[in-house]
């Protein structure tokens, strides 16, 4: 039986057969090290010229970086080691050898590795963030179900833009015009009134003309939707979902974070409950640190760095103006000039992570909005209709899943977290 280098742990004192690629190799002519990588996990095997036969020897030194190999050997505890043990290999064959490997263990340029993308995926680094990825995608599937919820999909294509068409991708739909959606939202809200608590989880995309770390043309998107969430209900939902993923992180993620030399200490400081602080407050706390913002702007990426900065952990701003604000949020009964709207910042440079709303519940209000921000009404007819039959306050945010994966990881761009990013002028692999 084949094993997982991931469970050699639960193996010590067996003879196992491992199937995967070698990483990495050095040799003094009598022993030789190898790293070897299966897809769960990485691990040192040990060969001596006197324990194998010379065929296996010879296997050995002809052995290139990412050559394909089979391997038998024995579990052996090794503390020193990052899984906490080795193999001491009895047997060694290669089953397709590698030519020249593109990406050496010296350094490259970020241009060349994203070229190799495909290839870039192996290494190290990249390995533990897409583990860390995949964790994260399980756990808000885990959570939403754990509550309830029931996983709606919403369309890719889509015939109305979310929040105005200036940053979507166009194409025709048989004669139509269409767009790659940027939100499941305004379909989650008819689901709502169907099943009452939904989400969905998929791509999105965003045809912003922007370089910055922290965008990409296409990534993923999860958003939760529920009937009868009035706002403060809202900040509960949205705190306690962070906490609970940064938690399924910690716990079982420990191996990625450490090769990723990722400090703990600031994901461990990450607790209930979180800071909260109004748009107008937000605005007083940077000018008093001397930035340049007035009341009515909206947050830039320094902004929110220097608000997440002065808690060290996630802090949650609401009630931003309603005049920068989506169309479809609901303005405070108390104050209209601002939206029962909020963003939860990460520390660390990360930025915003969440953004959501309680949403106009009321027919005519959402129509006087649609008509404000010059949207086409009758695209809309299906979304109003959601008011005009049984109407009921609504809430729900969204979280970019390769934002909270970098947080997570420490890593300094979406490039990163997403298998294959979608950037500006980048397409390829």
């Amino acid at each position: 039986m084949v094993h997982q280098i991931r469970h050699l742990g639960e193996a010590i004192g067996e003879e196992v057969e491992l199937r995967g690629w070698m990483a990495a190799k050095r040799s003094s002519g009598k022993i030789a090290f190898l790293q070897v990588r299966d897809g769960s996990g990485r691990v040192q095997a040990v060969a001596s010229r006197s324990d194998v036969s010379d065929a296996a020897w010879d296997e050995i030194e002809r052995a290139t970086q990412e050559s394909t190999l089979w391997l038998r050997g024995t579990v052996q505890a090794d503390s020193r080691a990052p899984s906490g043990v080795e193999i001491h290999a009895s047997d060694i064959r290669v089953d397709d050898l590698s030519p020249e490997y593109p990406i050496s263990p010296k350094e490259h340029g970020v241009g060349f590795l994203m070229d190799h993308r495909h290839l870039w995926l192996r290494s190290k680094r990249q390995h533990a963030v897409l583990r860390v990825r995949h964790e994260v995608v399980q756990a808000i599937r885990d959570f939403f179900y754990e509550r309830d919820f029931t996983l709606i999909d919403s369309p890719i294509l889509t015939p109305a833009a979310c929040e105005g068409t200036s940053t979507l991708f166009e194409t025709d739909y048989f004669g139509e015009q269409a767009y790659l959606s940027q939100s499941g939202q305004l379909y989650l809200e008819p689901a709502a009134a169907s099943l009452g608590k939904v989400y969905c989880f998929g791509p999105t995309f965003r045809a912003e003309k922007s370089k910055t770390r922290r965008h990409l043309m296409e990534f993923w998107m999860v958003e939760p939707e529920v009937a009868f969430l009035e706002f403060p209900g809202l900040c509960d939902l949205a705190e306690e979902f962070v906490q609970s993923l940064v938690r399924r992180v910690l716990d079982r993620c420990q191996t990625e974070l450490t090769d990723l030399e990722r400090d703990l200490s600031k994901l461990e400081a990450v607790a209930e409950p979180f800071p909260r602080i109004t748009y107008t407050e937000a605005v007083e706390r940077l000018e008093a640190a001397g930035q340049e913002i007035s009341w009515g702007d909206d947050f830039g990426a320094e902004h929110e760095t220097v608000i997440a900065e002065e808690f060290g952990r996630p802090v949650m701003i609401s009630h931003y103006p309603t005049a920068i604000k989506a169309f479809y949020m609901q303005p405070d009964e108390d104050d209209p000039k601002v939206v029962l709207g909020l963003d939860v910042i990460a520390p660390e440079g990360y930025g915003e992570i969440i953004g959501g709303s309680q949403r106009i519940h009321d027919h005519d209000l959402l129509l006087s909005r649609i008509q404000e921000h010059q949207l086409p009404v009758e695209a809309f007819q299906w979304y109003l209709d959601v008011r005009r039959y049984g109407t009921f306050p609504h809430s729900g945010f969204g979280m970019g899943l390769e934002r909270f994966v970098a947080w997570m990881c420490g890593v300094d761009h979406l490039r990163e977290t997403i298998p294959y990013p979608r950037m500006l002028h980048r397409i390829y692999p």
